[in-house]
């Protein structure tokens, strides 16, 4: 699908902001204007991608109006709802600028921030990326969503190994070159963000966490919460298991070994030299998890990447 053009854009700019639009017709114009608003005033060159992810309301039609409005504003349109992943990978492999910024529609992020984040990427080059840490949490579900998700936070840390303040905060910038590899990893759903912190971390890009406050939704949120905290479950695990699988499966084949081995020191010292049922399939579930373990290692140690 070419991407359609409202006026001229930059043919070089230094930043791509990519903007998914899902039905967003009541405020995607304000969220515009506030994101070019910014930008003009930052002396930065730039694009702001604006995606309609096939929107079922007139979040296109105000799109393509606003345009001549907006001469750096470049707008694409899908054909078929692909979810804010897709839109984000397609948005990023297509984008001009060598610094990429993801962010939100629904006026939760404070997008006259984005200069801040390209910033400290342009003044220190030990950053590869920087993720807006959100300091409250308004979403929906508000009482199941904080618990889970700081949970799954948790887990993502235990993993990756280091501290992460926000794991699937929309609004981030990062060098396009440094994330060019991992672009293809993204699945097609809100857990995109969850892939490309972890993706960064564990190649051991280094990543900024700056505070900023999160504001309630415009209109209605896309966030189911039972099938996307799932999903990000899911994610941390795929994604530490594609660049580091050790840290997945050795632990519970160590645990699965040493209960063995304990319970076969107390089956010889009960039964005679006479080892149970349970203590020979522990014991073998915890050397056949190892062996996976060390399997999938070396084959992430042989990609060529």
């Amino acid at each position: 699908m070419p991407p359609e053009s409202g006026t001229a854009v930059e043919a070089s700019p230094y930043v791509t902001i990519v903007l998914p639009c899902y039905n967003e017709q009541d405020h995607v114009i304000d969220e515009v204007e506030r994101i070019c608003a910014a930008m003009d005033a930052s002396g930065y060159t730039y694009e702001l991608l604006a995606v309609d992810d096939c929107s079922k309301d007139d979040t296109l039609a105000r799109l393509r109006e606003a345009a001549p409005r907006y001469p750096h504003m470049r707008i694409k349109a899908f054909h078929r709802n692909g979810g804010s992943g897709t839109v984000r990978r397609i948005g990023s492999q297509e984008a001009r600028g060598e610094i990429v910024v993801w962010t939100d529609a629904d006026m939760t992020y404070p997008n006259e921030r984005i200069p801040e984040l390209v910033q400290i990427l342009e003044k220190d080059q030990t950053v590869d990326q920087v993720v807006g840490a959100r300091t409250s949490e308004e979403g929906s579900h508000k009482l199941l969503r904080v618990p889970a998700k700081w949970v799954i936070r948790k887990v993502a840390e235990r993993l990756a190994g280091q501290r992460i303040p926000d794991l699937n905060s929309g609004l981030r910038a990062f060098r396009k070159s440094v994330a060019r590899p991992y672009l293809r990893l993204l699945p097609p759903g809100f857990s995109c963000v969850t892939t490309i912190t972890l993706a960064f971390l564990s190649n051991q890009h280094d990543i900024y966490y700056l505070p900023i406050e999160y504001a309630k939704r415009a209109g209605k949120s896309k966030f189911g919460f039972f099938s996307d905290a799932y999903r990000y479950i899911l994610q941390v695990l795929r994604m530490i298991m594609y660049f580091n699988p050790l840290k997945v499966l050795m632990p519970p084949a160590i645990w699965l070994v040493g209960i063995g081995g304990g319970k076969g020191v107390y089956d010889v010292v009960r039964y005679g030299f006479y080892l149970t049922s349970n203590t020979i399939v522990i014991f073998l579930s915890g050397m056949l998890i190892g062996s996976v373990a060390l399997l999938a290692d070396l084959i992430v140690r042989s990609r060529g990447e």
